[in-house]
């Protein structure tokens, strides 16, 4: 044994979750972006979905497409901000009331937070963090006790990026800062959490077709007074989609695979899979010989065990 934890969390661990029909789940951002593409996929795959959301208008325009799907019933919304733990509870409540069980928990609320570093202040950083890394924080210490005492199995989707694996953009370093933490999260739960029968996967999205750019014009007033970002977000919130840029249900489609495989990486765009190689080649490059052959082979022969 060693003490970085063990190889199985990186290798295809047995899923629990091949049926999911008549099961519920919760989605954190899920009235549009990402989020509302991975709970119409949810719904279509016959599952019952509370989608919670920070602005109002975008619940709004969720339930009624969901209604022009005839898909309402199987549908319920709250609005949540992801930094309020009692509010997480509340919901957490609400959704136990009305689904009667959560065995799928998305969290995928995220704010796009970019400019230089230089002039980030820690309001910047604690709205970056507390948002996209300490919402799926308060996603997991609310949800998961729950999903483990009703013994029904389960499974955790994660939102990350391709900014944790690939080379960050410029401008991005909160935004990849939480999103390599999220990776690294979902990761480490993957083998302590398969003993509870509950599955994790990472989804690691390129460019799609959200509203992720508006973030800025949302910001809750406690980050927002002393931000060094005012001008970036102005300028961010007129971007406009690029024509190349995906369609959220695709990212669905992938998730709703992912969950029935319990498969830890979702990665979208096999376009950038050429900066995650110059990235790893760089971190292969930076290990020194091991001092014991013998052990590192050991090491190394532990990666090949079959899942149980």
């Amino acid at each position: 044994m060693h003490i970085f934890g063990s190889p199985r969390q990186l290798v295809t661990l047995r899923g629990d979750m091949e049926q999911l029909n008549g099961k519920c789940a919760f989605v954190t951002g899920g009235a549009s972006g990402i989020g509302l593409g991975i709970a119409r996929v949810l719904v279509d795959a016959g599952l019952r979905v509370m989608i919670a959301d920070i602005r109002k208008d975008h619940l709004e325009t969720a339930l009624a497409l969901f209604e022009s799907l005839g898909k309402s019933r199987s549908v319920v919304a709250m609005e949540l901000d992801v930094t309020d733990r009692e509010g997480f509870a509340r919901a957490a409540d609400e959704a136990y009331e009305k689904l009667g069980a959560v065995h799928v928990l998305v969290s995928n609320a995220g704010v796009g937070i970019a400019g230089p570093v230089a002039t980030a202040t820690f309001d910047d950083w604690d709205w970056g963090l507390d948002v996209n890394l300490g919402g799926a924080v308060n996603a997991v210490c609310t949800f998961l006790p729950r999903m483990i005492a009703q013994r029904q199995g389960g499974h955790i989707v994660t939102t990350s990026s391709l900014s944790a694996i690939t080379p960050s953009p410029r401008n991005a370093t909160i935004y990849a800062t939480a999103k390599a933490a999220l990776m690294a999260m979902t990761e480490a739960m993957r083998d302590e959490l398969a003993d509870h029968r509950i599955g994790v996967s990472v989804l690691l999205p390129g460019p799609f077709k959200t509203n992720i750019r508006e973030a800025g014009r949302y910001r809750q007033p406690r980050y927002r007074s002393r931000s060094g970002y005012r001008a970036e977000e102005e300028r961010l919130a007129t971007r406009e989609d690029a024509p190349e840029w995906s369609d959220p249900l695709d990212a669905g489609r992938m998730v709703l695979d992912a969950i029935r495989a319990n498969q830890l990486y979702v990665i979208t765009h096999g376009e950038y899979r050429g900066w995650a190689e110059v990235k790893f080649e760089g971190i292969l490059a930076a290990y020194p010989p091991p001092k014991d052959p013998d052990r590192a082979r050991a090491m190394g022969r532990t990666r090949t065990v079959k899942p149980a």
